[in-house]
């Protein structure tokens, strides 16, 4: 028992040191105002897109919860308004997190040399990047959008059962939010990692690999950045740092220094 205890509390350790990576981000973001502004500007163009589609979805998804439910539509009022609502809540569950997921791989293409600036500075400060491998622009952006496509797939595919999940009272207003932050987070460290990895030559099986590593602490950065993003404006003005605190999360998870000498 003391051992399982002794496990758990150093994996909540871990977790909550990732979580404090985003906010060493925020902290490293705020010393650079220029790159502050620019690397606000292209999350401003994506969160116009997505704001809007998200809440096209809040309006339309009374109508959504309906067309799924259509087995309800002679029961009697109260029982078909609490499965619809559940249904209701479920659409806007799986569309949050796949709006979070695709704005932040949209957002990292439209801002590559801006984030890629960010990143670089912050490795620059400890230590720098060891033998970084020069990638030319387009095939790297063609890299980066495969790979984004392949865990926006994935997202899909864990979305879907989960929005499943969510017709289920009780669990799928408590237990799935809480399984859907985790898989988002985990999505998102994975995402965000992207420009420090591939600055070494490696690709998506390469981050996978070393975040899992050390999961706890890979979960706590991405499960943060993911619950900022979900705050109005908060995915607009954090992108930045989140990228920021990525850097030093890679770093981490491939055994570089993150402190100065």
């Amino acid at each position: 028992m003391n051992a399982i205890s002794g496990t758990a509390v150093g994996a909540a350790r871990r977790f909550a040191g990732g979580a404090a990576l985003l906010l060493r981000g925020i902290g490293l973001y705020a010393r650079s105002p220029g790159l502050m502004l620019l690397g606000v500007v292209p999350a401003l163009i994506s969160g116009a897109i997505f704001l809007t589609a998200y809440a096209t979805l809040v309006f339309f998804v009374g109508d959504l919860a309906a067309a799924v439910t259509p087995f309800a539509d002679d029961w009697s009022a109260a029982a078909r308004s609490v499965v619809r609502v559940i249904a209701a809540l479920a659409f806007l569950g799986l569309g949050g997190l796949l709006t979070v997921l695709t704005f932040t791989a949209v957002t990292l293409v439209i801002g590559d040399p801006f984030y890629e600036k960010i990143s670089e500075r912050v490795e620059e400060r400890y230590g720098g990047t060891p033998d970084p491998v020069e990638v030319p622009f387009w095939p790297s952006l063609r890299h980066s959008i495969v790979d984004s496509l392949r865990l926006m797939a994935l997202a899909v595919l864990v979305g879907i059962p989960l929005f499943a999940a969510g017709f289920i009272p009780l669990v799928g207003q408590t237990v799935v939010p809480v399984i859907g932050a985790a898989v988002g987070g985990w999505l998102l460290a994975v995402e965000l990692v992207g420009a420090p990895f591939y600055r070494r030559g490696k690709r998506l099986p390469d981050r996978r690999a070393a975040l899992k590593a050390d999961r706890p602490t890979a979960l706590g950065f991405g499960v943060a950045v993911f619950v900022c993003f979900l705050i109005p404006l908060g995915a607009v003005l954090l992108m930045p740092a989140a990228v920021a605190g990525a850097a030093l999360l890679a770093r981490r998870s491939l055994g570089q220094p993150i402190t100065k000498d």
